[in-house]
């Protein structure tokens, strides 16, 4: 997806994989640093250990509480921090790490074209996860005025710190741990529960059925089928996988890298094939 990117707006960069211990998160960041990055996505678990690391946090990741992006960023001839991106020529040795977080509009985004949802304000979600992702997921939701939320987590105290943190950040939001006894517009996984084709469904069949909910998000993208999924589509759901939130997440960070606009089309093409193979 960000090759194609890049290769759309011929840029002349290479946007590679690494596995990095979450030890070592620091020792790669000033190597990426070094080596003159122009910067860097983080996925889980680095991005709440990344608040910690990067020199200064955009407006996003201080909303958010969650790095997805680093920008590397060096003073010009009048001392002003610039994206690296904007050096023609040789870089200064004065360079610093920017945090973005790119998750969250993506995330709202995606919910609203993939399900076809007219607004977020108003509706009743329940969120199934309370991590990194679903930490952010909640926060968002409550910013944009959701009727009612109900959080699940496999460690219930999770669940209650993001409960807190509503209530003090959005106090007039109903925020509610534990499963709702009533339908609910959208069910979100925020889990890893679906990565493998043998996970169980993530959430307490007991407690809640889908036929309560009349949409589903699922977060994972691969497979594009979740078993979550399929229950949804079964039991009459409109339902979506996270494609669409990596997409838009990928092409703000792009966009942050470059200064241009991110060729959505290029990219999503790129993404439908290496997910679903066409």
């Amino acid at each position: 997806m960000q090759n194609a990117g890049i290769a759309a707006l011929d840029l002349n960069w290479r946007y590679l994989a690494f596995d990095v211990h979450p030890d070592n998160l620091r020792a790669a960041i000033e190597g990426a640093r070094a080596l003159r990055f122009i910067g860097l996505n983080l996925t889980v678990p680095h991005k709440l250990l990344a608040l910690e690391v990067v020199d200064a946090l955009d407006d996003s990741a201080r909303t958010w509480g969650a790095v997805n992006t680093i920008r590397f960023e060096a003073r010009d001839a009048k001392s002003r921090w610039r994206p690296l991106a904007q050096f023609a020529g040789q870089v200064p040795e004065d360079i610093r790490t920017v945090g973005f977080n790119t998750d969250s509009d993506a995330l709202a985004r995606a919910l609203l074209e993939d399900l076809d949802l007219p607004r977020l304000n108003g509706v009743t979600v329940l969120l199934l996860g309370s991590g990194g992702a679903g930490r952010v997921a909640a926060l968002r939701l409550a910013a944009e005025g959701v009727g009612g939320l109900f959080l699940i987590n496999r460690t219930e105290s999770k669940a209650k710190e993001i409960a807190a943190e509503i209530h003090e950040r959005f106090p007039q939001r109903q925020v509610t741990v534990g499963y709702p006894n009533h339908a609910v517009d959208l069910v979100i996984n925020a889990t890893p529960l679906g990565l493998q084709p043998e996970d169980q469904l993530p959430f307490d069949e007991k407690q809640f059925s889908l036929r309560q909910a009349r949409a589903v998000y699922d977060l994972i993208y691969r497979p594009a089928e979740t078993p979550l999924l399929k229950a949804a589509r079964a039991a009459g759901c409109r339902a979506a996988n996270g494609l669409g939130m990596l997409l838009y997440q990928g092409a703000k960070a792009l966009e942050i890298w470059s200064g241009k606009t991110a060729p959505i089309q290029e990219m999503r093409r790129a993404l439908e094939k290496e997910v679903y193979g066409r």
